[in-house]
């Protein structure tokens, strides 16, 4: 089935790191891919555009369909692949509705880490201005502490559970423990779109001292076995970035 399915992507892009990763879960390992580079400007070449009229990154096709928003791309390869691999919608309707509003948020995530990395590449020289600059780290700070305070009250639930049933599940509550760390309840489509954010921002230098709960998460994902398979290749080589974020 895999064989049927082609990815253009290119290195770095959160957006491809979530289609990889789903692929990963739902193992549709042996697809054709292809890597491209930004710096090249090959994402606006004609093999993408034919694909993706929008020049971006990710293109991918499955057969004659063609899905290139990368949230739309996860979701549907769960729906297709449902009985294979990892599960990554649940089946209760809170952690389901918890999961989507996740994952519509980790896109919120995304354009205020790019609205500071990229604020150069993005807003020309002359209209380039310092208080704009300010403003977009302020609402990424305010961004990033919403998050903090969601896994906050994930570890605090998870606590209050296990404490509560430590007596007579100790094993399955040791197994609950890992399962309620991540964004809702076991690993799922939420984490699928916000964990490369959280490594992005970290490898642009976002501080694991302030944001310690955030750390914890991308401690807890970043060995993943999805996540190992698909990380972006030249961080292998050069694991930290830029120190963009150092500041924050």
């Amino acid at each position: 089935m895999a064989k049927s399915m082609s990815l253009l992507w290119g290195a770095g892009s959160p957006p491809c790191w979530r289609v990889m990763i789903t692929l990963e879960e739902k193992k549709l390992q042996g697809y054709r891919h292809k890597l491209l580079s930004f710096e090249k400007g090959e994402h606006k070449s004609q093999e993408v555009l034919e694909i993706n009229p929008r020049g971006q990154l990710p293109a991918f096709k499955h057969g004659d369909i063609i899905l290139n928003e990368s949230v739309a791309a996860c979701l549907y390869l769960e729906n297709q692949f449902k009985s294979q691999g990892v599960k990554l919608i649940p089946d209760s309707p809170a952690e389901q509705a918890l999961m989507y509003q996740r994952m519509m948020e980790g896109l919120c995530l995304t354009d205020k880490l790019n609205s500071v990395i990229y604020y150069d590449l993005f807003v020309p020289e002359e209209e380039r201005h310092e208080s704009a600059l300010k403003r977009n780290k302020e609402a990424l700070v305010t961004e990033l502490k919403l998050w903090e305070g969601y896994l906050h009250k994930v570890e605090h639930e998870q606590h209050t559970h296990t404490h509560a049933h430590q007596c007579f599940f100790y094993l399955i509550s040791a197994i609950k423990v890992a399962a309620g760390s991540y964004l809702a309840g076991a690993f799922s489509l939420a984490d699928v779109i916000v964990f490369p954010n959280t490594a992005y921002a970290f490898r642009f230098g976002l501080s694991a001292g302030r944001y310690p709960k955030l750390a914890k998460y991308y401690s807890l994902l970043k060995d993943r076995p999805s996540i190992k398979a698909s990380r972006p290749p030249q961080w292998l080589a050069s694991p930290q970035g830029h120190e963009i974020l150092r500041d924050l």
